[in-house]
């Protein structure tokens, strides 16, 4: 697949996807705006335009996994958990996969 982000989102904890999670995709430079903002599907992907290219262009960028939301604010530790990155080739497809429970996480740019 060329060109967009795509997300997926697996609870680790239980070993299952993280369906319902929110996330939103903002394009931070050069200019601000939200391209995405949705739930991880049972799937555990994030299923938006987005991940065809759509609203991508290069610049800075951030995801934030509302994990606090996920968990429910008495029982979680993290509340919302920013990803920073750049694209310079728009033609590449950026595949950014979530791993995490409700006390720590890990996130990378996958294949």
């Amino acid at each position: 697949m060329a060109g967009g982000i795509s997300i997926h989102a697996v609870d680790v904890a239980t070993g299952r996807p993280a369906q319902g999670l929110r996330v939103e995709i903002w394009r931070l430079y050069p200019d601000s705006q939200r391209i995405a903002d949705g739930r991880i599907g049972a799937n555990g992907a994030l299923d938006h335009a987005v991940a065809q290219g759509a609203d991508v262009t290069a610049g800075e960028y951030e995801v934030l996994f509302h994990l606090g939301e996920f968990f429910g604010e008495r029982d979680g530790f993290l509340t919302v958990t920013p990803f920073r990155f750049r694209i310079k080739n728009v033609d590449e497809h950026f595949h950014l996969p979530l791993k995490f429970t409700s006390w720590g996480y890990l996130l990378f740019r996958g294949a």
